[in-house]
């Protein structure tokens, strides 16, 4: 039991004794301890001093008293107005560290068995297109939510919808169609996502080019030019024809979608992106467009006189939602109808949740509501995690004028900046070639996530390459050497004085220093930090809490020569402090799908 239950249980039944009041334990919160002040862990007295009849300071000093006297782990305490401070007596910290050090997930909890899961729904790319710096986000986003869940005891099911089908991909197809004089994956050299993307800016290219030269010969506004432009309406005849399933069209969009997804997996394995299931919306529209054909025979949705359907919302302050065009075709809203009902089914979920950028707030209030209109209680489940956008230094990217960061490119940039900048530090010379080069890959790849998911999910953010791959300050690349810094001393003790950490030291003597305490206070909250991240889906709480633990041990490691202590059991203890910061880094890295290494 932590200290934190033990002191709960111990202050819940002395509040009986003292003012016979009732409270649960889980209801007394206890706060770590201002660095301003003496003690390691505080109780706010507030609270019951009201019921207790008498002044803060008298209610705080009358439980620090009876807590002390019950609890030989309270060293001592302490009152600065209503507020409590126990100092924690140095032998709890010391086995603390004694026997927690090999644990190897040490704070992550394990799932109960036949626990409903929660699913997590990530990624959601449209076949038009390769990956973009804003895919990299929501990937990784997701994919840590999914490990920071699972850490917290969750049952997790990640899963990718693909938007396979639209207006969006005709686009692509029918510029193909015209311009690509039978070009393929094979022949151009190109990922097969690459080359559809080309084909829909190209599609934008030419679609802009029509669009003004309607508005100059026929004197039409940009508006009405836009809706007759021969491509357009092209490129709708086109959805048209898929959704009928014409051969040829059907067969040119499984070909594209297949060198799509090729270039897609190659991605998701740069990324280290894995997903329990993938759905498409090719396969989940129909059910969608029949849910809302139910919906209309039921009068839960309306039919305008152009033969359209709506939802109308706003008896609950929102407007009127389209769910079938006049033609018939379906819009995101109908398919995302169609896959909740597909997931609800396939996992009878505890929460759905989708990872989505906060443009789509709206889209996903409605879709919670029109689920509960047309009877699936269940839409209540849906939890929209809503995140800010990633800009460049230089704006916002557009994916039809081919502005974007592809996310191989950055990859590879990544990379390369890393070995550019370890060779500049010194780091990886000793490696061979091979492993340096696994190196620079997982430094770069360390960067890259640790930059992103340090920030707040619901925050924009500015993303600089050249700032994340730093070697100093909060970065994943210090984090990282910090942890090859810390095997190193390890392999050092075993390997030049044969230290052999089997074997337990004698620790009733050992007194530990202030930065030592600062170290083991800090591995103590792990397990707090990971329940309170995954309550608040934020890895960002994961990052921040591994680079005050890295720059903790640092600090330390600056001030003590750990291989050079002369008493043994001093030195055993200090090597059992430094096993067990590598293994929560090494973990908590994990949670943000982060390797890191053993030499640098």
């Amino acid at each position: 039991m932590r200290i934190e239950e033990t002191l709960q249980n111990i202050i819940s039944n002395v509040l009986k004794e003292l003012y016979n009041i009732d409270a649960e334990e889980n209801t007394i919160t206890l706060q770590k301890t201002k660095k301003e002040f003496t003690g390691d862990l505080t109780l706010v007295v507030f609270p019951f001093v009201k019921a207790a009849r008498k002044a803060p300071e008298a209610v705080a000093n009358e439980i620090g008293a009876a807590v002390a006297e019950k609890c030989p782990l309270v060293a001592s305490f302490n009152v600065i107005k209503g507020f409590l401070n126990f100092e924690i007596n140095k032998d709890y910290w010391v086995d603390f560290v004694m026997d927690n050090a090999e644990v190897e997930k040490y704070g992550f909890k394990s799932a109960e068995s036949g626990k409903a899961p929660i699913v997590v729904e990530y990624s959601s790319p449209n076949t038009n297109k390769p990956l973009h710096l804003g895919h990299i986000r929501n990937n990784l986003l997701g994919w840590s939510v999914s490990e920071l869940l699972k850490a917290d005891g969750n049952n997790v099911k990640k899963v990718n919808l693909v938007n396979d089908r639209g207006i969006h991909i005709c686009k692509s197809m029918l510029a193909w169609l015209k311009y690509g004089n039978g070009e393929t994956p094979e022949s151009s050299g190109q990922k097969g996502d690459h080359l559809v993307g080309k084909y829909y800016v190209l599609f934008d290219k030419h679609y802009k080019e029509q669009i003004k030269e309607l508005v100059e010969k026929q004197d039409l506004s940009e508006e009405d030019a836009a809706k007759q432009a021969p491509l357009m309406l092209e490129a709708q005849e086109m959805l048209r024809k898929w959704e009928a399933k014409d051969h040829e069209v059907y067969g040119l969009w499984e070909t594209m979608n297949g060198w799509v997804y090729k270039g897609f997996d190659e991605t998701y394995k740069r990324l280290g992106i894995d997903f329990d299931k993938i759905y498409y919306e090719s396969n989940t529209y129909l059910l969608g467009k029949e849910t809302v054909m139910k919906g209309l025979e039921n009068g839960v949705l309306f039919r305008k006189d152009d033969g359209s359907v709506w939802a109308d919302l706003t008896g609950d302050g929102l407007d009127q939602k389209l769910l079938l065009r006049k033609d018939g075709t379906s819009v995101y809203m109908t398919q995302d109808l169609g896959t909740a009902q597909l997931r609800q089914k396939d996992f009878n979920a505890e929460k759905l949740i989708y990872v989505v950028g906060n443009e789509q707030d709206y889209h996903f209030t409605v879709l919670k509501l029109i689920l509960e209109k047309l009877g699936f209680e269940w839409g209540k489940k849906i939890y929209h995690l809503s995140y800010g956008m990633v800009e460049l230094p230089n704006g916002k990217m557009k994916s039809r004028e081919g502005t974007v960061v592809d996310a191989d490119d950055l990859i590879d940039e990544m990379v390369a900046t890393a070995e550019r900048t370890s060779k500049e530090k010194g780091r990886g010379e000793d490696a061979e070639i091979e492993d340096a080069a696994h190196l620079y890959y997982i430094l770069a790849m360390g960067a890259l996530k640790y930059f992103i998911l340090k920030v707040d999910p619901q925050k924009n953010m500015l993303f600089n390459p050249q700032e994340s791959i730093d070697f100093n300050g909060n970065t994943g690349p210090f984090i990282q050497y910090t942890h090859a810094r810390i095997r190193s001393i390890i392999r050092k003790s075993q390997e030049q004085l044969h230290i052999d950490l089997s074997q337990a030291p004698d620790t009733s003597a050992i007194e530990l220093n202030d930065k030592e305490r600062d170290i083991v206070k800090l591995l103590h909250d792990a397990p707090s930090v990971i329940e309170q991240a995954a309550q608040n889906y934020s890895p960002a709480m994961i990052a921040n809490y591994v680079y005050d633990l890295a720059k903790s041990f640092n600090s330390f490691y600056q001030d003590t020569p750990i291989l050079r202590e002369e008493n043994v059991n001093l030195l055993k203890f200090r090597l059992k402090l430094c096993v067990f910061v590598s293994k929560v880094i090494k973990n908590m890295m994990g949670i943000l799908g982060i390797e890191v290494p053993e030499k640098m």
